[in-house]
C-alpha cells in the first residue's frame, strides 16, 4: 500500500503511522519534518511553501520510485503546502517492513529524494523584518 498526500490541512505523524501498521510489519520508520522557530539564528515569525503545477504528480513518483527500491510493506507520506505554523509538520514519511533495517533505509531515502526532487519552495519571514526564499523541502 501507498498513500501520498500533497495538503493544506495539519498532518500528524500518529494517523501515518496507523495507515502503514500491519500484522506482517516488524518495524515502523518515520520522519516528520517539523516547522522550526529559527533559522540562521534568526527567529522565524511566519513559513509558507509555495508549490508548482507539477508537485503533485513528482511526489508520488519519488514515492513510488523510493518505495520499489526497498522491501516494503507499506508507505504513507504527505507533504504541506501554504502557511505553516511553528512546530507543525511539513513532511511525514511512515513506512512499514519487515525488519528495522530495510523500513529505516527506505525512510531515509524517502525523505533525502523528496528534498531533492519535488518542486516546493520554502518563505521564511524573520522577526528583523527580512525574509527568504529557499528551494527545498
Amino acid at each position: 500500500m501507498i498513500s501520498v498526500l500533497l495538503t493544506d490541512k495539519v498532518i500528524s505523524l500518529p494517523d501515518f503511522i496507523a495507515q502503514v501498521e500491519t500484522s506482517e510489519s516488524g518495524a515502523v520508520a518515520t520522519f516528520s519534518g517539523n516547522v522550526r522557530s529559527f533559522d540562521h539564528d534568526k527567529e522565524i515569525v511566519q513559513l509558507t511553501y509555495e508549490i508548482h503545477p507539477t508537485t503533485e504528480k513528482i511526489l508520488d513518483e519519488v514515492v513510488r520510485d523510493v518505495a520499489s527500491r526497498h522491501d516494503v510493506i507499506s508507505v504513507a507520506v504527505a507533504h504541506r503546502f501554504g502557511e505553516i505554523a511553528i512546530g507543525e509538520s511539513a513532511l511525514i514519511v511512515a513506512i512499514s517492513a519487515e525488519h528495522r533495517g530495510e523500513a529505516f533505509r527506505a525512510c531515509s531515502e524517502m525523505v533525502d529524494e523528496i528534498k531533492a526532487r519535488i518542486p516546493i519552495w520554502k518563505h521564511q519571514v524573520f522577526t528583523d523584518g527580512t525574509d527568504e526564499w529557499v528551494n527545498c523541502a
